[in-house]
């Protein structure tokens, strides 16, 4: 089920905040829990089971472990979360490598299809475990409140990735007010707007692009469509976390913010910190760190630069263009830390000319997974086709005229200026009225059937 839809936020969202509000605080829990378990089988009704299992049995290891503290059940259960993940996500991908090395069929595939926020949700249990592991940070949590928290529906498909302690207080006691609902439908319109009027329309062009033929583009035409994918993925996503947090806050939760203008950032490194936070956020607390992170000396630190970015490649997606796409962002902030990335950090104008010319060229990696088509599109940008530019000026001014004013407003809502202007001014009358306006023109495009799917969901 999608946020983005008119079942999810006319009759699902309707219905479910009807009795979540009516009924008492102390059942709370019980009600996001059965109405989580309602829109994931919405949506996979047949991996609600696997969802389902997976919570219960990581509850008893958790049970355990906060009992023994035996470091064994904790390798244990890791073991079943990610051979759980491996089994759906990339058994077939580690299968079709192996076969293709050997020149045989040696390990037959499997015809399972993914379920939806998979690695979101093992993510979230897996930190829960080990933070639960650690003395500095065990829980004494219900098995309802463990299950609320694995699968609460604002989150569990594409994130944020919380740990518990985002909201352990709100898991035991939530207020809900007249005032955290008009705040969480304020994010959750504005989120809405950005997805279904910014990143739908601008993906046409990107589409558009693609399939006039990868390999005879002109160099502008082939930048301008790998910016018009830039600018959407960022609003489908960003999209989808400020809807995630105005249904949390809605609930009485305050869950982290994924974004923060990272296309203002002046490296690739900041870049990161700015983009899915809560997933650097995972990568660098349970995998960078515990590896040793910075402290044993230059050759250490870049090994585990390449390990963490190689697993973040392929957490996004069992394909060789995500792990090259990984990679690619593991070169850039080794040079980066090695090389030039003060100057940058420095110079503004310098560092904002570095991204805008290196992000691009990253999301087109990101977004094609057939090496030979990628291959096609990079070199067109090059400005090196490999059938020569047959595309003319007419081309892109045709884009430009269709989609200029689109890629403007795409522009300024890239700055820091929206969601400034936003607090600053959420409590008054005239941004209710245009958030109210917007929400009915994003409403009107839905039914007209002008609205995709997220992006993140495959993930």
């Amino acid at each position: 089920m999608l946020f983005s839809s008119l079942t999810f936020i006319f009759r699902f969202l309707v219905l479910f905040m009807t009795v979540y509000l009516l009924t008492e605080e102390k059942h709370r829990n019980l009600v996001l829990l059965a109405g989580s378990l309602i829109f994931y089988a919405a949506g996979e009704p047949k991996f609600v089971l696997v969802l389902a299992g997976s919570v219960c049995v990581n509850y008893v290891f958790y049970r355990a472990i906060h009992r023994t503290g035996w470091r064994f059940l904790l390798v244990v259960i890791l073991i079943l979360d990610f051979g759980l993940l491996f089994l759906y996500k990339y058994w077939n991908f580690a299968a079709g490598t192996v076969n293709k090395i050997n020149g045989q069929q040696l390990i037959p595939a499997i015809q399972l299809a993914l379920p939806l926020g998979i690695s979101f949700f093992t993510f979230q249990i897996v930190a829960f475990q080990i933070d639960n592991y650690r003395e500095k940070e065990k829980y004494h949590v219900s098995f309802l409140q463990f299950a609320t928290f694995s699968t609460m529906f604002p989150q569990i498909l594409s994130g944020p990735i919380l740990k518990y302690g985002d909201v352990s207080k709100e898991m035991e006691d939530r207020k809900c007010s007249a005032e955290k609902l008009e705040d969480g439908w304020k994010l959750f319109a504005f989120g809405l707007a950005l997805k279904v009027l910014l990143a739908d329309h601008i993906s046409t062009l990107w589409v558009t692009i693609c399939s006039s033929g990868m390999d005879t583009l002109s160099v502008p035409v082939a930048w301008l469509g790998a910016f018009a994918y830039t600018f959407q993925i960022y609003f489908d996503f960003w999209g989808y976390s400020l809807m995630a947090v105005g249904l949390g806050k809605m609930l009485g939760f305050q869950l982290p913010e994924n974004f923060n203008n990272p296309y203002l950032s002046k490296t690739v490194s900041e870049f990161w910190r700015r983009w899915h936070i809560t997933l650097g956020r995972w990568f660098k607390e349970y995998v960078y760190i515990p590896m040793g992170g910075s402290r044993n000396g230059k050759f250490k630190t870049i090994r585990n630069i390449l390990i963490v970015w190689a697993l973040t490649g392929l957490w996004h997606g069992a394909s060789w263009n995500f792990v090259l796409w990984g990679l690619t962002f593991f070169v850039l902030i080794t040079l980066e830390k090695n090389f030039y990335g003060k100057i940058l950090e420095k110079n503004h104008i310098i560092g904002r000319i570095y991204m805008a010319a290196v992000i691009p060229v990253t999301w087109v990696i990101f977004a094609i997974s057939d090496f030979g088509h990628l291959i096609s599109y990079l070199r067109c940008m090059a400005g090196m086709p490999e059938r020569g530019v047959m595309t003319d000026t007419d081309q892109l001014l045709r884009y430009v005229r269709q989609y200029g004013l689109l890629l403007l407003v795409c522009l300024l809502f890239s700055t820091a200026f929206p969601m400034k202007y936003y607090r600053t001014h959420k409590n008054n009358w005239y941004l209710l009225v245009i958030l109210f306006l917007v929400f009915l023109v994003s409403i009107v495009e839905i039914a007209g059937g002008n609205s995709n799917p997220f992006l993140y969901f495959k993930f």
